[in-house]
């Protein structure tokens, strides 16, 4: 019973993570970064390092991911991403800055 417990209690806590990782894979974040390495773009946990503690990061970070960037990690842009909606970007961002 204990054990079931712990299963269905680690599966709650778990979810929200997996979620916005799943997230993240539909959106196509993936292709460019990685939770943990570089791959294009920087990697999600170094993003989350850049920006720890710094006021208002959410809000930036969403705005770029659906408006794009440049310059902040290197030469290659940050495409555009207009389909993503301003909750699920607002969603990824807290996500990466969790990371």
């Amino acid at each position: 019973m204990r054990t079931l417990l712990f299963l269905c209690l680690s599966a709650v806590l778990a979810s929200p993570a997996l979620a916005d990782l799943q997230l993240a894979k539909a959106k196509n974040c993936m292709t460019c970064h990685g939770v943990d390495k570089k791959v294009i773009g920087p990697a999600f946990k170094d993003v989350a390092a850049k920006y720890k503690g710094e006021a208002g990061a959410g809000d930036k970070l969403a705005g770029k991911i659906i408006k794009g960037g440049s310059g902040v990690w290197g030469p290659v842009s940050m495409p555009a991403n207009p389909q993503v909606s301003e909750a699920d970007a607002k969603k990824l961002a807290e996500w990466v800055l969790q990371q």
